[in-house]
């Protein structure tokens, strides 16, 4: 049995922490607020598309939108220009540091499958000099709808030829996870908080985490853990998937 190893892009491959420090220098004093709401926002738009059907915004729309709902909500009305400069620095977030050789070190087919459009994930990888190590990026958007749809995730065998049961599915995120798990994909949950997290008070600066990137407690569970990449491909070597 082969294995095919699909990952999700955004706080899995690629930091979302990188978003503050623009966000911050059109807001000073509000970057962090700002962020969250954005980002738990986005995927509360993007579920919101999913369900009520047509007609199909994609990523990049939802992305804008959320944004504007985030800087309105703090008090802050941009131009619709500025809004999209902000929301540009999508296509440019900085991979963990170690994702890249992690995955060069994975001898399995890769992929990436990512609720981002296809336009914005091509311009991500590029940018992040990953282009060479993905046999497919995947967007949903041939699936007009967003994870965790299951017609999100029969894109994987749809054009990787592979059944679901030889998908490892690998993510940062508690509802990608659970969707995934749910399809009948093998899942990987990157967690990555810090340890210390665990125990650390909790601020508003972490609001995403604690609801976005925690296993959901809907009866699913990842089929392994790591705190990062770099620990994928020693256990595929070692026959642990």
């Amino acid at each position: 049995m082969e294995r095919v190893f699909v990952f999700d892009a955004y706080g899995t491959l690629f930091d979302l922490g990188s978003l503050q420090p623009h966000v911050e220098a059109r807001c000073p004093g509000y970057g962090a607020v700002i962020t969250q709401l954005w980002r738990l926002k986005q995927l509360e738009y993007s579920w919101l598309h999913s369900v009520m059907g047509e007609p199909f915004s994609d990523f990049w729309a939802v992305t804008v939108q959320s944004l504007q709902f985030a800087l309105t909500s703090a008090g802050f009305m941009l131009p619709l220009n500025d809004v999209e400069d902000i929301a540009s620095a999508f296509k440019r977030l900085q991979p963990f540091p170690e994702v890249s050789e992690a995955l060069r070190a994975l001898p399995a087919r890769r992929a990436i499958l990512s609720n981002g459009s296809q336009e914005m994930l091509n311009a991500l990888v590029s940018h992040a000099g990953l282009a060479d190590v993905f046999e497919f990026v995947i967007s949903v958007d041939a699936a007009r709808a967003f994870k965790p749809h299951p017609n999100c995730y029969a894109l994987v065998g749809a054009l990787m030829n592979v059944p679901r049961r030889d998908v490892v599915f690998v993510s940062s995120n508690g509802f990608d996870i659970t969707g995934a798990k749910r399809f009948g994909f093998a899942a990987v949950w990157v967690n990555r908080a810090p340890p210390e997290d665990a125990i650390a008070p909790v601020d508003t600066s972490q609001l995403y985490r604690l609801l976005r990137t925690q296993p959901e407690q809907l009866g699913e569970v990842p089929d392994r853990t790591c705190a990062s990449l770099a620990y994928i491909p020693e256990v595929y070597r070692i026959g642990g998937f």
